[in-house]
This record gives structure tokens, C-alpha cells and sequence, in this order.
């Protein structure tokens, strides 16, 4: 890359689209977020306009080009890369205009859609396939939702993509998705890179409304400057790339709103009860497995939100360093929206148990951050039966800025815990994948080289282990003691 230019990584949210700009040796030298509202018409429902995310692209691309040439030395782009919300689904008609709102990964009406999913293709036959058993939040089950329920809508359709490729569309006029995010269509073979013809055969859904495949490194197009764009990767794929999690090894572990623990394989296997989801990677050649718990960082805001208003994060986790590990016995189930990993319940509900009169508010905040290393735990356990041998974690989101919790998730996980210089996410990997297409790069493992360094490490607290070996044990056995009394 010449000197003067520099990378951008375009990532489009659930709440925004981020932009970030990157020199070639990793440093972030612009920034810009615009916003945009989230569509709940019925409860469990969630829709965006795509048009929203272009514009907001748009704006954010604006800003970082001023930001640029106000800085010292104009910078141009060399290459830009594209991340994204996965599993969301945008249908447009023959003129490439958008058919409705696209509906979300965190959209939950397609329960009976799943269900006939896996009786047309096969429950073990889609899980060896795709990796992943049908979920709501999964593209394919929203197509079967639009067919039985908008049929005008549905017989409109010619093209299918998902959000970051909607705006590659508009970015580049050409239609294309990368392998690391069409693995969460729920209509892609995980192990061959490439469109499944048994599920698409079996769902009754055209392989003609799909977008050609590339891997994410690969050129998808030109925008009007003529500026490579990256084909690009779901946000997780992405944000492991960001945190240097090529090649397996290292874990990428998210504390966000919801909690990840990812690894990088270098074959693809799959865990027969799709308990843990395993994608394409956005490194050519590789795949990825992790486990996803819906509530993180949630439960810490829920606490924070219903109990104690107004305080701030470091003052509840400062009450809460104040509780030994095991906070007198009390637990905390982290399940408030239900749970993906490892029990893929919609239903299952968050729990307090052991409560006594000598707990206090830091008690129910230790509790709540030892609750949701348990359910991290619970992902690495999973991994660990696919044969991962881990040596270490790259902690991000934003539960990885409270150094008490970290060293809980790493006493827990039996693992150390390293920060990285950059926490911009998703969009710094996209930055990446950016500088790959334009050839800044030869290699994702040379772009980790170059770029993401390690800022700080946690070790596990050894006096904390094994009283967390015990807690972890209390911890699995409330899942089932408590589900009969939900039943009811």
C-alpha cells in the first residue's frame, strides 16, 4: 500500500452502521457510525428498511473521507471490506428493488417453518449439510414464512441477499455473498463451499435467485472510484479475523450483548446434535465453530437497568469485587431471552438461586458476571468435543473492558485472556479482508501479522479454579431442575 492510503472496513448492524478507516500497519485513523431504527410491528418481530442501511453507508463513508483529508497528508482508499448482521433476509424483484423490509436474525416468527424444514430435508441430513439445525433467526425459514404467508410478496421474488450484500449492491451494482456468511443461510454446504441442491431441491427454493459465491478475501466489485471492495464476512467471522483468530489455536470470546466463544478449524466437522454452529471462515480454506449464548453483556445491563438505574458499569462491578468467587452460593442462569448453546430453547428463562439475606446488590452483579462465564463455558465444552485444543482467548465487546470480569471468564474457561490494541469489532476485520482484496496483504495470517497486536493478558485467578469447578457443576444441573417448572 503506498504511503497516504489507508483500508476501510464497512460493518452494517442491528443499530448502525460503523466505518472505520486503517492504516497499513493496523492503526485506526477514522471513524464514523450512523444510526437507524429497528422495525418491531408485532411482538418478536424485527425488521429494517434497507434502504436505511445504504444511507447510512452513505453518511458514514462521507464522514471518513472528510476526516481524511482534513488529517495531515490526504489518504486515499486502497480497498474496502464489508461485514455484517448475518442471516437476515432482503428479497428484490427483477428491477433489483427491494420487494419489503428485510426481516432480522433476531426475528423469531418462523417456529413452524423450522419444524417443516427439518421433516422436508431431514434433521441429520440438514445438520451434516449445513452444520446447524433450522433456527428462527436462519434466512432459509423466513422464504418459507414469506411463501405461506405474503405469497405476492414471495412470487415477486428474483433475487435473495443478505444485509452487507445489499450494500455491496448498491456500493459495487454487483450481486455477490462470501461462503463465511451464506453458511448461515441454512442453504449453503458448509463442507463444499457452495450452494446446497438437496436443501434448496427439498425447500422448493430457485438456486437462481442466489448470488454467486466468493471467499471473503476475493474482489466482489469496483465502487464508482474504482476502489476494490472485499466480498467481505458475517460479523463474527470478521470480528474473529479482527482479533487475529485465523487458524486453530486462539479463541475469539465475545462479551457483547450476547455472549460468543469462537475457534478456527482447519477442517470442517460438524456436532451431530448442532449444538454449537459451525460456518465457512472468512480465511479461504478454513472453518469456524462457536457457540452463541443470547444474553452477555444483557444480563449485566438487565441488572443494571432494573436494579440500579443511573449507576454506573464500574461502580457495580466494584460492589461486586467485594463478593469471594461462588458469592455465598448464589447462581445466576444468564437464559433471560432463552438460550441458543447449548440448549437451543427459545423458552428456557434466567434464574437467581441461592439467595439469602446476606446478599446484596454487588452480590447479584458477581453473580450475574460468574452466571455468564459459566454459559461461555458451557460453549467451550462443546468445542472441546469437536477435538479443539485451545491455548488462549482474544477477549472483545464491550463486558471485555471490566478487568473483574475478565478474570472471572478466564478462571472459569482455564484459559488466558489477551486484549488486543484495536476494538473496533467486525469492522476492523472487514478493514482487513479491505486490504487483502486490494493485495495490501498476501495472507490473513500476514494482515494479523501486520496489524493486531496484543495490548494486555489475564491470567486465570488459580485460587478461584477450583471453587469455579464446583460452581460450574451447580451451574449445568439448574438447567434441567428448573425446566418442569416451566412446562407447567
Amino acid at each position: 500500500m503506498a504511503e497516504g492510503q489507508v483500508l476501510v472496513g464497512i460493518d452494517v448492524g442491528t443499530t448502525g452502521v460503523k466505518a472505520i478507516a486503517v492504516s497499513a500497519n493496523g492503526d485506526v485513523v477514522g471513524r464514523a457510525e450512523v444510526g437507524y431504527e429497528l422495525q418491531t410491528l408485532r411482538p418478536g418481530w424485527a425488521e429494517q428498511d434497507p434502504e436505511d442501511w445504504w444511507q447510512a453507508t452513505e453518511l458514514a463513508l462521507a464522514s471518513l473521507e472528510t476526516q481524511l483529508e482534513e488529517s495531515a497528508g490526504a489518504a486515499a482508499i486502497a480497498g474496502i471490506g464489508l461485514s455484517g448482521q448475518m442471516h437476515g433476509l432482503v428479497c428484490l424483484d427483477e428491477q433489483l428493488a427491494v420487494i419489503r423490509p428485510a426481516i432480522l436474525w433476531n426475528d423469531q416468527r418462523t417456529g413452524e417453518e423450522c419444524a417443516e424444514i427439518e421433516r422436508l430435508v431431514g434433521l441429520e441430513q440438514l445438520i451434516a449439510l449445513t452444520g446447524n439445525r433450522a433456527l428462527p433467526g436462519f434466512t432459509a425459514p423466513k422464504l418459507l414464512w414469506l411463501r405461506r404467508h405474503e405469497p405476492d410478496s414471495y412470487a415477486r421474488i428474483r433475487h435473495v441477499l443478505l444485509p452487507k450484500d445489499y450494500v455491496r449492491l448498491r456500493l459495487t451494482g454487483e450481486l455477490a455473498i462470501d461462503a463465511a456468511d451464506a453458511s448461515g443461510t441454512l442453504l449453503f454446504d458448509v463442507e463444499r463451499r457452495a450452494w446446497s441442491e438437496r436443501v434448496l431441491e427439498a425447500l422448493e427454493i430457485p438456486t437462481e435467485w442466489l448470488p454467486k459465491v466468493l471467499e471473503s478475501p476475493q474482489v466482489s466489485g469496483l465502487n464508482s472510484a474504482g476502489v476494490p471492495v472485499a466480498a467481505g464476512a458475517g460479523d463474527q467471522q470478521a470480528g474473529a479475523l479482527g482479533v487475529g483468530v485465523v487458524r486453530p489455536g486462539p479463541l475469539s470470546v465475545v462479551l457483547g450483548t450476547s455472549g460468543v466463544v469462537f475457534t478456527a478449524l482447519d477442517r470442517y466437522v460438524h456436532d451431530p446434535q448442532a449444538r454449537v454452529h459451525v460456518f465457512c471462515h472468512a480465511v479461504p480454506d478454513t472453518w469456524e465453530a462457536m457457540g452463541v449464548m443470547l444474553s452477555a453483556a444483557g444480563s449485566l445491563r438487565w441488572l443494571r437497568d432494573t436494579l440500579a438505574p443511573g449507576a454506573g458499569y464500574e461502580q457495580l462491578t466494584a460492589e461486586a469485587a467485594h463478593w469471594r468467587p461462588g458469592v455465598e452460593g448464589l447462581l445466576f442462569l444468564p437464559y433471560l431471552q432463552g438460550e441458543r448453546t447449548p440448549h437451543a430453547d427459545p423458552n428456557a428463562r434466567g434464574a437467581f438461586s441461592g439467595l439469602s439475606l446476606v446478599h446484596d446488590r454487588g452480590a447479584l452483579v458477581r453473580a450475574v458476571l460468574e452466571g455468564v462465564a459459566f454459559g461461555l463455558r458451557d460453549s467451550l465444552e462443546l468445542l472441546r468435543e469437536l477435538g479443539v485444543v485451545p491455548e488462549s482467548g482474544r477477549a472483545s465487546g464491550g463486558g471485555a473492558r471490566s478487568r473483574l470480569w475478565l478474570e472471572i471468564v478466564a478462571s472459569v474457561l482455564g484459559l488466558p485472556l489477551e486484549l488486543t490494541a484495536v476494538e473496533e469489532g467486525a469492522a476492523y476485520g472487514a478493514a482487513l479482508l479491505g486490504g487483502l482484496a486490494a493485495g495490501v496483504f498476501p495472507s490473513a495470517e500476514e494482515a494479523v501479522r501486520a496489524c493486531v497486536r496484543v495490548r494486555d493478558r489475564i491470567e486465570p485467578n488459580h485460587d478461584w479454579q477450583e471453587g469455579y469447578e464446583r460452581g460450574y457443576s451447580r451451574f449445568k444441573a439448574l438447567y434441567p431442575a428448573l425446566r418442569p417448572l416451566e412446562e407447567t
